[in-house]
This record gives structure tokens, C-alpha cells and sequence, in this order.
């Protein structure tokens, strides 16, 4: 039972290490940024060089004359320093269109020079020119040159002695290399263009959070604190005649910041959301410190709405706070009327002041309501009132059941 359960961690903490960001090796199609990095990657591709081995030991071995063996030498060391050239740094830096075309033109003329002069044992620097060819050029290209590389190996193989047994050898590998290494370069664009993606959506995320949090604390403090301000000065004009009705407003002052305090601390963690029926309360009690007069008997009767989902009823409840805090701290009303009414499948909450509306366009509080409505299939409009003053009005979907009794069919119908 340890033992399996050793296991288990065990393979846990390898999938984890598989997701954790890996900072010591290079990825596929990534410059390389440490010497580290540099040298994995060197080492992965001269593990390919293996198969140069044949022009070694023909270049070491006694085959030809001194000088064709120094030139060969020479030609085999070019053809590794432009073929790393080539692939080493495009595939992390791409280079200009004129380079690659150069250095693949150079390949191409040292594989051939190379083994007509030098014999079979260097057609395999044509395998080298295709993986260079598919490490470097569109697809629309490379789907072309690689066959004509191959089919250069092959014309070129057919004239050499000694080339029937390494001939076949080489074309499969010629043509698998160059596709291949179309398809890595292929994952490679592939993997960059999910990475950026990926690191896309976490800044937009948190760009969403940021915003949920500054409408959060706007709409929360905003509130709050106007509500604290109109009874801080009550308290203070009833202190020295009425030293109870102002301990009174000094014990709310205390109710409110505590309340505050929460508010802001589940805004904080992602939990808060208001209902309309404490936001009605809240309402009642602001307006009533503001010496505004307030009719909500129309919202108060349609509060209990059985169909209206918790995040539309806390758009609402985010709608109706910023429209009595802005009646109480800019309007100078002195009548406030709120209603919450049906209309078709919506639930529209209207707001309605006999003071002066907002000048010049919206500020944060209003743009940010917008914003929270939206995100919940609503919607805002703002202007003046029917008879004077300034209304804001407010909808948001109602989400109906559908009757038992019409069925399955019927219920995707009406969906």
C-alpha cells in the first residue's frame, strides 16, 4: 500500500514538472539565451553529424592524394560551418531572405562539387542540403526543392562508382529529413503561437480581475463613504443640542465602516455580490441621511422576483448603489423615486431624481456599471427624466423555466 501510494506521488510530481516552465533547456524554435541552452542545442544537432562519417574516414583514410584529401578536408569543414550556420541561427534568429537563399545555394554547390570529385561517400551532403532546405524555407518552397535535391542525390549517384548499395540508402532519407523537418518547423510556429496565446489570456485575465476589483471598491467606497460623510455632518450639527441623536449617528457612522470593511475585504477575494433587497435598505438609509425624500414602495413590492438568476440580481443590486450614490453626492435632489418592473423578458430598475444630472460624459462609476451590466446580458441608459431631473435606467435578462409538461422538444424550441 506505501508502495503504491509512493508511486502515485511519484508520477504526480513528474506531471507537474512536465507543466512547470522549464528555464534550463531551449524549446523548439527559440533562441537560445544561456551558454547552457546554446551548448543542448549544439549538442542536438551535431548528433545528426554522425552520419558524416563516411567523408571523414574518406578524407582520413588513404583514397586519394594529399591534395584532394586537404580540399576535401576544407570543403567538409565549410559545408558544417554554413550548414550550422544556417540552421543554428535561422531556426532562433531568421535571417534575411538573401542570406538563406546564399547559404543554401553554397550547400547545394559543395554537395555536388564534393562527391563528383571526391566519390560516394559524400552524396550523403545531400541529405544535409534537404534538412537545410526544410529547416529554412516556406513549405510552398520546400515542398519543391526537396525533390529536386533528391532527384540531384540520385542523377549525380547514378554517375558515381561504387554508388549501387548506398544509393537507395540515402534517397528515403533525403526525402524523409526535408518533410520532417518541415513538420518541426511547423510545431515549432505552432508552439510559439500557443505560447503567446497562452500569456495573451493570463494578461487578459488579469486585466479582468483588475477591473472587476476596481469596480468592486468604486461602487463599494463610493457608497460607503458618502454614506459616512452625510452622517459624520449630522452627528456634528445635533452634537450640541441633541448629544443622543447624535450618538446615534455616530453608532451608524461606526455600523457603516464596519460593513465597509467587509464589503471591501469579499470585493477583495471575489466573493461579493449584493442582492436587492439589502441594497433597497442601504438605499433607504442613505437617502434618509441626505434629507432626500425617497419612494421605493415600487421597487420594494417587486423585489422577491423568483426568476431572476444571482448575477443579474447582482448587476441590479451594483445598479441601484451607484444611482443613489450619485443622487446623494452630486444631484442636489431633494426627491428620489426607484421602481423595479417587468418589462417582456427583462427586469428594468429605474432610478428617477428631481435634481441636475451629470455634466460631460460618464465618469468611472457609470462606466464601470455599464461594463458590470454588460457582463451580465444587460444593459444601461442614462438621460434626463421625464419631467426634469435625471434617470437612469437599468435592464437585465429574466431567466424563465420552461414547463414540465412541454417536453423535450418544445424546450430546445424555445431555447
Amino acid at each position: 500500500m506505501a508502495l503504491r501510494e509512493r508511486g502515485r506521488r511519484l508520477w504526480q510530481a513528474a506531471l507537474e514538472a512536465d507543466d512547470a516552465p522549464d528555464v534550463d533547456n531551449v524549446r523548439i524554435g527559440e533562441r537560445p539565451d544561456t551558454r547552457r541552452q546554446m551548448t543542448v542545442k549544439l549538442l542536438w544537432i551535431g548528433i545528426w553529424f554522425a552520419y558524416l562519417a563516411a567523408p571523414a574516414e574518406d578524407v582520413l583514410g588513404d583514397h586519394h592524394t594529399i591534395v584532394a584529401d586537404v580540399l576535401g578536408a576544407l570543403g567538409l569543414l565549410a559545408f558544417v560551418g554554413c550548414y550550422l550556420l544556417l540552421v543554428f541561427r535561422h531556426t532562433s534568429r531568421p535571417m534575411e531572405r538573401g542570406r538563406v537563399l546564399t547559404a543554401l545555394g553554397a550547400l547545394m554547390v559543395m554537395a555536388l562539387v564534393l562527391s563528383m570529385t571526391l566519390g560516394a561517400a559524400w552524396l550523403v551532403l545531400f541529405v544535409y542540403v534537404c534538412v537545410g532546405v526544410g529547416a529554412v524555407l516556406p513549405f510552398r518552397f520546400a515542398r519543391v526543392l526537396i525533390p529536386v535535391v533528391t532527384g540531384a542525390l540520385v542523377l549525380v549517384g547514378v554517375g558515381t562508382p561504387d554508388s549501387d548499395e548506398l544509393l537507395p540508402v540515402l534517397v528515403i532519407p533525403s526525402m524523409l529529413g526535408g518533410f520532417a523537418m518541415v513538420g518541426v518547423r511547423q510545431m515549432a510556429r505552432t508552439t510559439r503561437a500557443l505560447r503567446e496565446a497562452r500569456a495573451t489570456v493570463a494578461h487578459l485575465a488579469a486585466n479582468e480581475e483588475r477591473l472587476r476589483l476596481a469596480r468592486d471598491l468604486h461602487d463599494l467606497l463610493g457608497h460607503s463613504l458618502s454614506l459616512i460623510t452625510l452622517k459624520s455632518e449630522l452627528a456634528g450639527r445635533m452634537l450640541p443640542d441633541r448629544p443622543d441623536q447624535a450618538a446615534q449617528q455616530v453608532a451608524d457612522i461606526e455600523r457603516v465602516s464596519r460593513q465597509a470593511l467587509v464589503d471591501v475585504r469579499e470585493a477583495v477575494s471575489g466573493f461579493r455580490r449584493p442582492t436587492l433587497d439589502a441594497e433597497l435598505a442601504g438605499a433607504r438609509t442613505a437617502l434618509a441621511a441626505a434629507g432626500i425624500a425617497a419612494d421605493l414602495d415600487r421597487a420594494a413590492v417587486a423585489t422577491p422576483v423568483a426568476d431572476l438568476p444571482p448575477d443579474e440580481e447582482g448587476a441590479l443590486a451594483w445598479a441601484l448603489r451607484e444611482a443613489v450614490t450619485n443622487v446623494v453626492r452630486h444631484s442636489g435632489a431633494r426627491r428620489c423615486e426607484v421602481a423595479l418592473a417587468e418589462s417582456g423578458d427583462e427586469l428594468c430598475l429605474t432610478v428617477t431624481d428631481n435634481g441636475r444630472g451629470p455634466e460631460g460624459p460618464h465618469g468611472n462609476g457609470l462606466t464601470g456599471l455599464a461594463e458590470r451590466l454588460a457582463l451580465a446580458d444587460g444593459r444601461l441608459e442614462t438621460g434626463p427624466g421625464p419631467r426634469g431631473g435625471f434617470r437612469l435606467r437599468a435592464w437585465v435578462p429574466l431567466s424563465r423555466p420552461v414547463p414540465a409538461e412541454d417536453g423535450p422538444a418544445n424546450a430546445l424550441g424555445a431555447r
